[in-house]
């Protein structure tokens, strides 16, 4: 019996294609630790030919009609809508989260889809008529061409859900390059748009490192970038496609704050802190890191999270007879040991660590990525375990005495992703709307992604480039305008020769 792992390919003129570079990497199972599979890093050779093909697919694409394109962005809906549970195990496998969290993934980047679906009414021209005498002026949205979407662990199908359906429905071709810690879910999704009935080539994934994401930066073919992950990669995106002359739209990193104010429904904060902290292990940026207890409340407050830190479990994502665990474990064994370096650098620092998530272990799966949710009290704003993104089930309580320091500390941080705040007091509320300088900003809600006809993307470290992700900024971003200005002369007159600038009349 072979005992040989399987190597994950490329997705290459709407058929897997095998990779010939030699290069690959492992995919792990990171409840059991165990190598799943390998999978290809591309070389040169491969990067050109997929940026090839999607720019042979998208000659054809661009000429579908609108209804056509419509018909195939349906037919992906209920493909992807009757299949979703097949697609939530495969996200557990390799990324590890419980497979209801998996499922609440793609929910959320379904709704995109059903917003692409909506298309024609986002991508028509305005109209104009005798803007001057005997003149028209109106207007064409029309595709850039091929655009490259590079998506992160974290979310391997919402995120290329929130940039895929509208570059495609808006006549793009896309080369999506996926985690490389987790790539399978991009090659089912390849499968799904082909049986949709999306010619080949439109959507090519093209699996690997540096050397793709390079490759797709550098090719004068690639005319966008859209990006999801860390604020130091994402710069280096924006500052590189930038260079050479492309539309880029990356979104970085995150240390998202909860302010919560004395009058505050303290159980219900303990409990969205909790999900907002703990759930998919911390590995999101959305996720809340800091609560800023205005006193007297922290003493109160910490106690309810450590009550219900002690009822989480936590374990293989796919549960055991039916049951799911609360929290699944981390994505490698690398990014634990620098998830619990933080705690480390917190303890030094002087901080409590309320509950410890160091050294944690599931039974039977002791091999596993796992790292036990964490509290840690009177965190220095002058850590490094405050001031850094830690991707990691770490809560952090800092004690604030107003609601004028805590808005301070969330607006002198570097990122602006997203911030919550928790009151019953609704004029503190729509003061706070107004004064933090965030992008994304909860009232008594805690991790708020906006829904799919608004937009996603916060402020200053967290988003290099103009346009957020979906909505009318993502219809937007796939596309440009073409300005006509258009006379047709009546035969009986005719305007002469007039030298000057044009003028309206």
């Amino acid at each position: 019996m072979s005992t040989e792992t399987r190597t994950i390919p490329h997705w290459i003129d709407g058929a897997e294609r095998a990779s010939l570079s030699g290069r690959t990497a492992p995919v792990h199972n990171p409840a059991t630790g165990a190598v799943s599979a390998q999978v290809a890093l591309a070389d040169q050779s491969e990067i050109d030919e997929a940026i090839a093909s999607a720019d042979r697919g998208f000659r054809v694409w661009k000429n579908y009609s609108i209804a056509k394109r419509q018909s195939v962005l349906f037919a992906f809906r209920e493909l992807l809508n009757s299949r979703k549970p097949e697609l939530a195990r495969i996200v557990t496998a390799e990324h590890g989260k419980v497979v209801s969290d998996a499922m609440g993934e793609i929910l959320r980047g379904q709704e995109v889809v059903e917003l692409a679906t909506g298309f024609p009414h986002l991508i028509k021209g305005a109209f104009s008529e005798n803007a001057s005498t005997g003149i028209d002026v109106y207007s064409l949205k029309q595709p850039l061409g091929v655009v490259g979407v590079i998506s992160p662990f974290n979310f391997p199908v919402m995120v290329p859900l929130w940039f895929v359906p509208i570059a495609i429905a808006a006549g793009n071709a896309v080369v999506l390059k996926p985690s490389e810690k987790d790539p399978s879910a991009a090659l089912w999704l390849a499968r799904i748009w082909k049986e949709a009935g999306l010619p080949d080539g439109v959507f090519t994934v093209l699996q690997g490192d540096k050397l793709a994401v390079d490759g797709l930066l550098n090719s004068p073919v690639v005319q966008s970038i859209s990006f999801v992950g860390s604020t130091p990669i994402a710069q280096y995106i924006y500052e590189t496609a930038s260079k050479n002359g492309k539309r880029v739209q990356a979104l970085g990193g995150a240390k998202n704050h909860m302010l919560v104010l004395p009058d505050a429904d303290l159980d219900l904060v303990a409990d969205q802190a909790v999900n907002a902290g703990f759930g998919a292990a911390g590995e999101r940026c959305m996720a809340i890191s800091v609560v800023l207890a205005v006193e007297p409340v922290a003493d109160e407050l910490i106690g309810k999270i450590t009550d219900r830190i002690a009822n989480l479990t936590i374990g293989d994502g796919v549960g055991v007879d039916g049951v799911e665990p609360d929290m699944g474990p981390l994505i490698t064994d690398v990014h634990r040991d620098k998830v619990s370096s933080y705690v480390d650098i917190a303890e030094a620092d002087g901080a409590t660590i309320v509950v410890d998530g160091r050294g944690f272990t599931v039974d039977g799966h002791e091999d596993g990525f796992f790292f036990g949710p964490t509290l840690i009290d009177d965190l220095p704003t002058t850590s490094r375990a405050y001031t850094e993104e830690i991707f990691g089930p770490v809560l952090s309580v800092v004690r604030v005495q107003s609601y004028e320091e805590g808005l301070a500390l969330i607006n002198s941080g570097e990122f602006g992703n997203g911030t919550a705040i928790f009151t019953n007091d609704g004029g503190a509320a729509r003061r706070f709307q107004s004064e933090v300088e965030v992008g994304m900003i909860g009232i008594n809600v805690p991790i708020p992604v906006p829904v799919a006809y608004h937009s996603f993307g916060g402020w200053k470290k967290s988003l290099f480039g103009d346009a957020k992700a979906y909505g009318v900024h993502g219809f937007d971003f796939f596309t440009r305008e073409k300005a006509v200005t258009s006379r047709w002369l009546d035969p009986a007159t005719h305007g002469g020769i007039n030298l000057g600038f044009p003028q309206n009349d």
